[in-house]
């Protein structure tokens, strides 16, 4: 039976009591401040984080102009999948947009644990798969949701890797979240503000209806969430 072993972050939670103490002698705790970055795009990753607080974003780079959010990664998860396939690298960029504190360990050592204990290799491989899904239903979102239901369920995501109700966030985050101009992320800040489901001040948001948003956001949340509950627990 898994414990939590006293860890706020769920994946290392899921692990038993066993798995764990093989990959506990590696971690070790840090702070997350705002924009660290986590992964750079073609280099080396040297790290493997493990969120207890804060939200991390995986920023897709296709030129200097072009960078559009693709996952987010909180307490539910951790940064490294490309070590969890058995590569060194990514193209993306991985970096702290809630500041936060976790857990960290070297790549090598992770591959080193994947390699003695089949039970973290089974859960480390069953979040790739739920962010996958996450990644892909980013893509559906952005491809076809108005932008009000896309903020929307920005805001949950962000909500269900929050410690609170408020979340620091500027316009210029959720412009590049959403892969919008500025002023269209305005426009629909303003609208879930006058709709009562939350409240903006510079630099942050606070949710007053969760209800209301998961209507607002439609069927454009809730499928990777349930993907993660089906092979991770709630």
């Amino acid at each position: 039976m898994a414990s939590n072993h006293h860890s706020h972050n769920r994946l290392l939670a899921r692990l038993t009591p066993k798995d764990f103490a093989v990959l506990r002698p590696h971690l070790a705790a840090v702070d997350l401040p705002l924009r660290t970055v986590l992964e750079r795009p073609g280099r080396r990753i040297e790290y493997v984080y493990f969120p207890e607080s804060g939200i991390a974003s995986v920023v897709a780079n296709q030129s200097n102009d072009i960078r559009v959010e693709v996952g987010l990664i909180g307490c539910e998860g951790m940064t490294g999948l490309a070590i969890l396939l058995g590569d060194r690298q990514t193209p993306n960029t991985t970096y702290m947009q809630l500041a936060g504190a976790g857990q960290r360990m070297t790549a090598d050592a992770l591959r080193t644990t994947m390699a003695a204990s089949a039970g973290v290799q089974t859960v480390m491989l069953k979040y790739v798969q739920a962010f996958l899904v996450q990644v892909s239903h980013t893509a559906i979102c952005n491809s076809h949701s108005h932008i009000d239901e896309r903020l929307a369920r920005w805001i949950l995501m962000a909500h269900d890797r929050a410690t609170g109700s408020t979340i620091l966030l500027t316009h210029e985050f959720l412009s590049l979240m959403l892969a919008v101009r500025r002023a269209g992320v305005t426009e629909a800040v303003q609208a879930l503000v006058t709709e009562g489901l939350i409240k903006s001040v510079r630099g942050s948001i606070t949710v007053l209806n969760r209800k209301g948003l998961e209507t607002r956001a439609g069927d454009s949340y809730g499928v990777p969430e349930a993907e993660y509950r089906r092979l991770l627990g709630k």
